[in-house]
């Protein structure tokens, strides 16, 4: 049977063609995962989904985090300390959370990519860099730029994509892991040494990127071997 994805979706206000707000996903994680075999549903992060979380989560065969606005710093028990900060959104974090949460519980596979993979963290307990541009000497080095990932070797990332180097690795993020939460492995780093993937090794395949594979999955077989071990993942 053709593997089932549920990915949360995020609160839109310019949706062509639809009268009010609607919700949305990325299209390029849906051609990614269906290039893999698989296909993706979306959850809309409404009260009413959040608290049926688990219950959503257990008829699904795993689950993508997608990119976003930033995290509310009182997640981690922070107060807001940049102006760079933005999109934050309650709902959408309150969802993630919950999904990522009833996920790991179920031990139903997890790509948690970009924003995810810093809710990921979160959510197990970890922290963030608020804006890197505070601990970075070159602060744009992430947003909107292609840069190296160094992965370590027979790590569930590096298997996936069946290298240790990944090519046309594309990062769009103002914020990275600080302090990582209790369980998670760093198995990449970019050259600053800032976190470019995780994982969460008690469990069958949690994985976390920073970059956006989705991004040129279409074009470079490193990025979409990604998403294809995620899809294989479900079948183990």
């Amino acid at each position: 049977m053709t593997p089932v994805i549920l990915l949360p979706g995020k609160l839109t206000t310019n949706s062509q063609g639809v009268r009010g707000d609607s919700f949305s996903t990325g299209r390029r994680y849906s051609e990614a995962v269906a290039r893999a075999g698989g296909v993706v549903v979306q959850a809309q992060p409404i009260a009413q989904t959040t608290a049926a979380a688990h219950e959503l989560v257990a008829r699904f065969d795993g689950v993508i985090i997608q990119g976003g606005g930033d995290i509310d710093p009182n997640r981690y028990g922070q107060k807001p300390r940049s102006n760079a900060i933005y999109g934050i959104s309650l709902e959408h974090d309150e969802l993630e959370i919950a999904v990522i949460r009833a996920a790991i519980e179920l031990d139903k596979p997890v790509l948690a990519i970009c924003r995810g993979i810093q809710i990921l963290n979160v959510a197990l307990g970890g922290t963030l860099h608020q804006h890197l541009a505070d601990v970075l000497a070159d602060g744009e080095s992430h947003w909107d730029k292609y840069h190296e990932i160094n992965l370590e070797p027979n790590s569930r990332v590096a298997n996936a994509m069946k290298t240790i180097a990944p090519k046309q690795s594309h990062s769009f993020h103002h914020q990275a892991i600080d302090k990582l939460a209790p369980g998670l492995v760093v198995t990449g780093r970019a050259p600053d040494q800032t976190i470019e993937a995780v994982e969460l090794n008690a469990k069958k395949w949690i994985v976390g990127v920073q970059w956006h594979p989705e991004d040129d999955a279409d074009t470079e077989p490193d990025q979409q071997n990604l998403f294809n071990g995620f899809v294989d993942a479900i079948a183990r």
